[in-house]
């Protein structure tokens, strides 16, 4: 099974391109959910949730819509402030999608400065046991994890690991396919090198539009990834302007031949 959505649906920018004009934020995701399958929540990274929150958004969907969480700032890039507790206020946030079989997965995306070292894997360790009844798929951004002991790690503590499609700048993760989990996971950034460490606004960076052929130069690489797991979830996070949702459009016409 193979699942495509964007990462995030709100966003003013998309009235126009994706929603009709006038459409509120407060019924974007209905609308995103009559065509798409699931999403990854971002703005979880940026503040903590509650279950209030995510109640309410399951609400807005039909049944079996999933929802990918991205982990909050403090448990990926801030990690001085990562304790038990805030670790405990995440996960019961998300219960209500657990409960009811609409969580996905966390993704926890880790900044680039976040290297391969002992310290570094303890942390994915300790991850792990304040979250150890969730999926977790862990996006690297240092392209040193990738050697053959990190997927020996990755195994040993049940965690996924995010294939990403980035910018090729020097010590950023190039393209693979890999799982060290039953569900491979996929996040498109976009190739905007010139933007991605020079710019004004954190959107400027996600400023790309894939063209097809770049898009199907993944179709071998998901293939593979079939092989190996039992789903797949594909995200597209060059959300500016709506190429998020161009760009799943098109990938999902790739997959099917057309």
């Amino acid at each position: 099974m193979i699942l495509i959505g964007t990462s995030g649906f709100s966003y003013k920018d998309w009235v126009g391109p994706v929603y009709p004009p006038g459409t509120r934020p407060a019924n974007m995701l209905a609308r995103y959910a009559a065509e798409f399958s699931f999403t990854e929540l971002n703005f979880t990274y940026y503040r903590m949730p509650n279950r209030h929150q995510l109640h309410q958004m399951q609400a807005k969907t039909p049944p079996g819509f999933l929802f990918a969480v991205k982990a909050n700032d403090q448990m990926t890039h801030k990690r001085e402030a990562a304790t038990p507790a805030v670790f405990a206020a995440y996960r019961e946030a998300l219960q209500p999608l657990a409960e009811n079989n609409r969580l996905a997965c966390v993704v926890a995306q880790f900044p680039y400065s976040f290297h391969n070292n002992p310290e570094n894997v303890d942390y994915l360790a300790r991850f792990r046991e304040q979250l150890p009844d969730l999926e977790i798929q862990v996006e690297f951004r240092n392209a040193g994890w990738l050697e053959p002991e990190t997927g020996v790690v990755l195994r040993r503590l049940n965690l996924g690991i995010v294939c990403v499609d980035e910018p090729r700048l020097p010590g950023l993760v190039p393209p693979f396919a890999t799982a060290t989990t039953p569900t491979g996971y996929i996040r498109f950034h976009g190739r905007n090198a010139a933007k991605w460490y020079t710019h004004r606004h954190a959107y400027e960076r996600y400023d790309y539009l894939y063209p097809e052929a770049e898009l199907a130069e993944w179709l071998p690489r998901i293939q593979k990834l079939k092989r190996k797991t039992q789903r797949i979830f594909i995200v597209f996070n060059n959300h500016f302007g709506g190429q998020a949702v161009i760009n799943a459009r098109m990938m999902r016409a790739l997959l099917a031949g057309r």
